[in-house]
């Protein structure tokens, strides 16, 4: 596999179960012990001196291992998790590999907060003219957001001071915050070539889907460089698990390789996106940024039916009305504004499982990269091959909309990355590595769905002011339209703030020093505005 020219990526397993493989087999023979609990000690041999009675316990252990992960049992796998340290990968790993599914958990170095340093990018292994356009691309997305970060001071200090009245007294005291504002926006411009730094904890069945899965679209050099570095850091940890560790699928054998084939002769195409599928999609949003295109019929009746089944009530005790602000009135279910996420403990709370949405969305790779973290709504998004159009195809920031140099400077910046981007397409140099190159602001076209739970807890953190103001506004644009079907329970989908001033809990905003400024749990949803 040929390296990347850049820094490699720097992976450190930091913490780990003492023995996790033989507690995994001792949770599984616990199952069927009548002597109850079985140890990770009566699994293993360390304390065995005789080598032949060694011998047999350790191949007793590994042939239940291969039993029990062949038949799929791997619950018992998932008791052991291993906590990494991941430098120098890329945003567009995170993206489409990391963080593209529901089981793990990540804290990653935030470009909202963080000042991007120049030359932290992922350069991949090309040569000759192809490099130099490559670098020159990745350096002038930099320098670009370098003098965004500086032009939009400005614009950010006018929009914050509108915001906090009474701020402008001490404005060195919120220079940093203000600063903090530019660079969200100016971030747009950067590639997801872009270094990144993260924790990052997985179960040992979820590093298993890693290595089977690692050559895949849309990054396969990259994964499995790391997802290679990631096994041999659990196998130097605890061996045993080489019993029962697979070798990565080929690229060849996945079905977006054979979609491909069988579309475009092959997985690397080099072909312009699909402008027309752009152009309907786009239309069918209607100008929202997430709209509302299917849902249960019924789904106001089933909460109430659910919350009835769980209290044992009739309908003509407990009417719908009642029933359904039971589960998700927080003035009627405290719970729900607790700063835990106690859905899944209450039982009420638990009818907010069956109702559910679907959404068609467009967002940029920034915004989506916070979009996804919200697990528990899931979405179909797309592979990058798709989106390496010829044209510009991205998402502008609110703070950019007004006419000036900062904003002559960003759309400048989009065209000539995408010109690289083409070039790139006539040296030959596959869609893996032109995808690098696609700034942060790139439009991503995806459905994606969510059961009243999932919906409700996401709403909960992304209507707050202080949100990244983009995937705000998606959020607003759903909660707007549940809303307007299904009022009983729309008129609950609110921010923090929201929730907790109906639940009694003080203080009303939990943010702090953070605090956007705005009584905006006093306000109705249609009342919602930003200036950023």
């Amino acid at each position: 596999m040929t390296p990347f020219l850049s820094a490699a990526p720097r992976v450190r397993l930091v913490n780990a179960f003492a023995r996790p493989f033989d507690g995994v087999v001792a949770a599984a023979r616990t199952c069927y012990s009548p002597k109850g609990i079985v140890t990770p000690e009566d699994v293993g041999a360390d304390a065995v001196a005789d080598p032949a009675e060694r011998t047999r316990r350790l191949a007793r252990r590994d042939a239940l291992a291969r039993d029990v992960y062949l038949a799929g049992h791997h619950t018992t796998f998932q008791h052991a998790h291993v906590q990494f340290t991941l430098e120098n990968v890329s945003r567009q790993l995170v993206w489409s590999f990391l963080h593209a599914h529901p089981h793990y958990n990540s804290e990653q170095t935030s470009q909202r907060y963080v000042e991007v340093r120049p030359g932290t990018f992922a350069v991949p292994p090309l040569a000759g003219e192809a490099l130099e356009v490559y670098r020159e691309a990745c350096e002038r997305q930099t320098d670009a957001y370098r003098r965004l970060g500086d032009l939009l001071l400005p614009v950010a200090a006018r929009a914050f001071y509108a915001t906090f009245r009474g701020r402008e007294s001490q404005p060195a005291r919120w220079e940093k915050a203000i600063r903090k504002r530019a660079l969200e926006v100016a971030r747009y411009v950067l590639p997801l070539a872009t270094f990144t730094t993260l924790y990052h904890t997985v179960s040992a069945v979820t590093l298993f889907r890693y290595r089977r899965l690692a050559a895949t679209f849309d990054a396969p050099t990259e994964q499995r460089i790391v997802v290679e570095a990631m096994s041999d850091a659990l196998l130097a940890h605890d061996p045993s698990y080489a019993t029962v560790l697979e070798e990565p699928i080929p690229l060849e054998a996945t079905p977006e390789f054979a979609v491909a084939e069988r579309l475009f002769g092959g997985p690397r195409p080099e072909r312009p996106g699909d402008a027309s599928f752009r152009e309907r999609f786009d239309a069918s949003l209607g100008g929202r940024i997430s709209r509302l295109v299917d849902r249960k019929m019924r789904n106001e009746e089933l909460l109430a039916e659910a919350v009835r089944e769980v209290v044992g009530i009739s309908a003509e005790a407990l009417p719908d009305d009642e029933a359904i602000a039971l589960a998700i009135d927080p003035a009627k279910n405290p719970l729900l504004g607790e700063a835990l996420n106690l859905t899944d403990h209450g039982k009420l709370a638990r009818a907010l499982h069956h109702p559910s949405y679907t959404f068609r969305k467009r967002l940029s790779h920034t915004a989506d990269s916070q979009d996804q973290r919200h697990r528990t709504t899931p979405a179909s998004r797309p592979t990058l091959h798709a989106y390496l159009s010829d044209e510009p195809d991205y998402v502008t920031p609110m703070l950019l909309s007004e006419p000036g140099e900062a904003k002559a400077l960003y759309d400048e910046t989009m065209a000539r990355t995408w010109e690289s981007i083409a070039r790139l397409r006539a040296l030959g140099v596959p869609d893996e590595f032109r995808a690098y190159l696609l700034p942060n602001a790139v439009a991503l076209r995806f459905t994606e769905s969510a059961d009243l739970a999932g919906l409700r807890h996401k709403l909960a953190m992304r209507l707050c002011f202080n949100a990244q103001e983009e995937i705000w506004r998606a959020s607003l644009d759903e909660a707007e339209q549940v809303r307007e079907v299904e009022p009983r329970i729309g008129r609950w989908l609110l921010p923090p703030c929201g929730l907790r001033a109906r639940a009694g809990a003080k203080p009303v905003c939990p943010e702090g020093e953070r605090f956007c400024g705005v009584l905006v749990w006093k306000k109705d949803l249609s009342a919602y505005r930003r200036l950023f």
